[in-house]
């Protein structure tokens, strides 16, 4: 029988970082020492602290660019870093972020994502396999490798933009790791080839976005691709010490869509979980930040 509950799934305490309140298409999070407040369409509920104190807290805001939802700039309200580091140090895990003020409102790390670092790290010690070997797809500035790295696993790090991979590396070398493999490459391209070589891994770790270019100009469209790349994804699994997560970030894509997706190329699995991951503020709003489907062979 299928899990037929939709789980809620947040990080644990992590000191390094605070949602401190949301509201008003907008949220104020504290990164280390800095506070930054961003657009957040999602937060339609209105604001818990008061005006004044959106405009005390921040050490920088972003504006978005008009007709843009993503693109703008960051204003300076206090002194401000160019680049800073968080730590991460929970459940065997001591890992170091890189932060930086990016011009499409991302810092460099989306921390929703800490509620499947200790899944990962479990996971990959877990595995009866001396060096089980991790694929990471869409895999941004790497928290999810390094995760893995630091559980002996052989990682593979994929992702289509040269810069974001040159993060990776530094936040790599600040959590004392090494080894990690770097692809820059089309997700989708890289799988099909992998499928072709006979390839597979102990762990998959899918990120994708709802839209996005690969190196040579490839176009990636959630709706478009994502059942063909589950397909080949499906091949490229062990069949027998395995883990997969999958996170989806477009507002189109409900759990359950989701979930229909996974069984379809996946089968059933009895120890899946699927839901919604959030974050909570300081006044026990909670924010949804995307949706999840996770299972291991153990």
């Amino acid at each position: 029988m299928p899990n037929n509950r939709l789980d809620l799934l947040t990080p644990d305490n992590w000191p390094a970082y605070e949602l401190i309140d949301t509201g008003g298409f907008e949220k104020l999070e504290r990164f280390g020492a800095f506070v930054l407040s961003r657009p957040e369409p999602q937060a339609i509920w209105p604001k818990s602290l008061p005006e004044s104190e959106w405009q005390r807290l921040p050490n920088a805001v972003f504006k978005r660019d008009k007709g843009s939802q993503e693109k703008g700039e960051w204003l300076l309200r206090a002194q401000m870093d160019e680049k800073w580091f968080i730590p991460y140090q929970q459940k065997g895990l001591n890992l170091n972020f890189k932060l930086s003020l990016s011009s499409f409102k991302h810092v460099g790390i989306f921390p929703e994502q800490a509620a499947n670092w200790p899944y990962i790290h479990q996971n990959v010690s877990a595995l009866p396999v001396e060096k089980p070997r991790i694929l990471n797809l869409f895999a941004y500035t790497g928290a999810a490798s390094l995760a893995a790295r630091q559980a002996g696993a052989e990682v593979t790090h994929v992702d289509a933009v040269r810069q974001v991979i040159s993060w990776s590396r530094e936040n790599m070398d600040a959590s004392g790791l090494d080894n990690i493999r770097w692809v820059v490459e089309d997700a989708l391209k890289f799988v099909k080839r992998e499928v072709r070589r006979g390839n597979t891994y102990h762990g998959l770790i899918l990120d994708p976005p709802a839209y996005g270019r690969g190196p040579e100009g490839e176009k990636w469209l959630l709706e478009e691709n994502l059942s063909e790349l589950l397909r080949l994804c499906s091949e490229l699994l062990d069949k027998e010490n395995y883990f997969l997560i999958i996170n989806l970030y477009s507002l189109g894509f409900s759990a359950l869509i989701l979930e229909n997706l996974m069984r379809a190329h996946f089968g059933e699995r009895p120890n899946a979980e699927f839901g919604e991951l959030y974050l909570t503020d300081s006044f026990a709003k909670r924010l949804p930040l995307g949706v999840f489907y996770r299972f291991a062979s153990r």
